[in-house]
């Protein structure tokens, strides 16, 4: 008995010692983890940052290439808005040699004659100080209507033309280098109305037999 009772305490000091190296290791995990726990958050936010600062360098590439791209357009078109204007000087030589023409009282005279050719140089002179400048009229008679150029504006009867073939140039069309500055006011072709009611009707008779 006094044996047992003499080896009982070295079982609780070996006890004694093991709960006091658990408590050493626990207290040094716990003194580890929030370090841990720093590097991740010190990661993340390092990669959030790299995140934040690619897009923004993105953004700043994306504003640049804008800003080019604006100021490539003003150097190249920003002169649109006076040349609409300039075209009106055209637009009113052309009435006045119309006026002229259909005046009666000047119809077959050589005063008529000489200022009409005047009027054909200036207009002439204009036309090319255009095209230096990249304003350039568009040709369209004769052409098949396309709405990116041209406005129809009536419809003229012509068997001779395929339909939606331009006849009639209304008003001159012009682009400045590859757009449009304003479009062509112009007459189009459509078939007879005679014409039209024979087609349907061998339509209607193929269709019957």
């Amino acid at each position: 008995m006094e044996k047992e009772q003499e080896q009982k305490p070295a079982t609780e000091n070996n006890t004694s010692n093991n709960d006091v190296e658990n408590e050493k290791v626990i207290h040094e995990n716990e003194i580890k983890s929030p370090e841990k726990d720093e590097e991740l958050d010190t990661d993340t936010k390092i990669k959030s940052l790299e995140d934040k600062l690619t897009r923004t360098l993105a953004e700043m590439e994306n504003q640049r290439r804008r800003f080019e791209k604006e100021k490539e357009d003003a150097f190249e078109y920003g002169g649109t808005s006076f040349a609409k204007e300039a075209l009106s000087l055209i637009d009113n030589l052309e009435r006045s040699k119309q006026i002229l023409e259909n005046d009666e009282k000047l119809k077959n005279s050589d005063a008529l004659k000489k200022t009409l050719d005047h009027l054909e140089i200036i207009n002439k002179d204009l036309i090319s100080i255009f095209i230096k400048n990249n304003i350039k009229p568009i040709d369209c008679l004769n052409k098949k209507l396309d709405p990116n150029f041209h406005q129809a504006m009536l419809e003229i009867e012509d068997n001779q033309k395929e339909p939606g073939t331009i006849i009639q140039e209304i008003q001159k069309g012009f682009t400045i280098k590859d757009r449009l500055l304003r479009p062509s006011l112009v007459g189009v072709s459509k078939k007879t109305q005679k014409i039209d009611k024979e087609n349907q009707e061998n339509k209607e008779n193929s269709d019957d037999k």
